[in-house]
């Protein structure tokens, strides 16, 4: 958002959706907050399939999916539920799903940030012990596992819903345990504005009008197929005019994550190695640029992608190969759909001259994850 009229909505949004992050997204506050996907799904794609070594669902296709495969929303919960845990920290309480039959449960990081040993809640009113076995901040997804086996791992879908789609959102808001809201898919790979500054998750998001509050985070979001489609990761309050504003982690990206978190128990994510900044429009007026839009590169680390491409501090980074990039957050979302290795092209603003240079990224060293 380019207006300089809107910027301090965005920024004020932005706030307040990541007091989910702050309390875990817990019952006692507001939850926030999503994950690289370099290898996105194709948007109208909807096979599923089951996490490797899980008892899921198995594969399908919208294609060969009749009218007759769409459950009712009653059917879903009681198909689903049992797939969607609470897990109770010292904090507070999240949700997550049973991603393996052995005990592997997803959840959010923000979720059990903090803490190595939790509870896990099942939806037959079983409790066990929890150990967090893998987390990263980046996507803002970790894995939990639960003291124990025989469980209904979910199915996830391994494409993306489509705009319109059905929504139903497991998980237990403000601690009420097993609920269900239901709404429709809202939008795609939306960015929550001004979030950049604090998190690097709130980008590539899928946006829903299903309720999802406080303690959701990590639950659920499942399509008419009863297919997770997606993590429940963070919301804009009413307080702030926002009318049914939920947003979730696509379950390719969920997938992904968890995968290489399974295998190695760290994720890969795109790095260009510099710090990125909202253009103001104080910022505008003193570099003498006519608008607010692109990315202001606050600072550059010595020796990295953007250092060995000359990027510089002060630079204004306009647009990646054929993405024209309006805001931070659009930078973030750019790298989240590429891998480390591949180089790509950067057209960037310095003074008055425009230039275009190449920048081989890395993946992300831990200090900065």
């Amino acid at each position: 958002m380019t207006s300089t009229t809107r910027r301090p909505l965005r920024a004020t949004m932005v706030a307040l959706a990541l007091l989910l992050a702050v309390p875990g997204c817990t019952a006692t506050g507001v939850s926030v907050p999503t994950a690289s996907a370099p290898t996105q799904a194709q948007e109208g794609s909807a096979s599923a399939t089951a996490p490797p070594g899980s008892s899921g669902g198995g594969t399908g296709s919208a294609q060969d999916a009749d009218a007759d495969a769409t459950m009712s929303i009653p059917e879903i919960v009681e198909a689903v539920e049992p797939s969607v845990v609470t897990i109770f920290t010292e904090e507070g309480l999240g949700s997550g799903v049973i991603y393996t039959e052995d005990g592997l449960i997803l959840t959010n990081e923000h979720v059990i940030r903090g803490n190595e040993d939790v509870e896990v809640a099942f939806a037959d009113g079983q409790r066990v012990s929890g150990t967090v076995e893998a987390s990263d901040a980046v996507s803002d997804l970790a894995l939990v596992r639960a003291d124990r086996t025989d469980l209904p791992a979910a199915t996830f879908q391994s494409g993306l819903p489509r705009i319109g789609e059905l929504a139903v959102v497991l998980g237990s808001p403000l601690g009420f345990e097993n609920t269900a809201t239901s709404g429709i898919i809202s939008g795609l790979h939306r960015e929550i504005p001004g979030s950049a500054a604090s998190s690097q998750s709130l980008v590539d998001l899928i946006q829903t009008d299903a309720a999802i509050s406080p303690g959701n985070s990590g639950g659920a979001v499942v399509n008419g197929r009863g297919e997770i489609i997606g993590i429940s990761e963070a919301y804009i309050p009413p307080a702030q005019g926002a009318v049914a504003l939920g947003f979730a982690i696509p379950a390719p990206t969920a997938v992904e994550v968890a995968e290489e978190l399974r295998e190695d128990g760290t994720a890969e994510h795109a790095f260009m190695g510099l710090a990125p900044g909202a253009i103001t429009p104080q910022i505008a007026e003193q570099l003498n640029l006519q608008d607010t839009a692109g990315v202001a590169v606050l600072s550059v680390s010595e020796g990295g992608p953007a250092d060995d491409a000359g990027i510089r501090p002060g630079d204004i980074i306009t647009r990646i190969e054929d993405e024209d990039l309006a805001a931070p957050e659009d930078l973030l979302a750019a790298l989240r759909q590429r891998d480390p290795g591949q180089t790509v092209s950067v057209e960037l603003r310095r003074g008055s001259q425009t230039r275009t240079v190449d920048v081989g990224l890395e993946d992300r060293p831990a200090a900065d994850r």
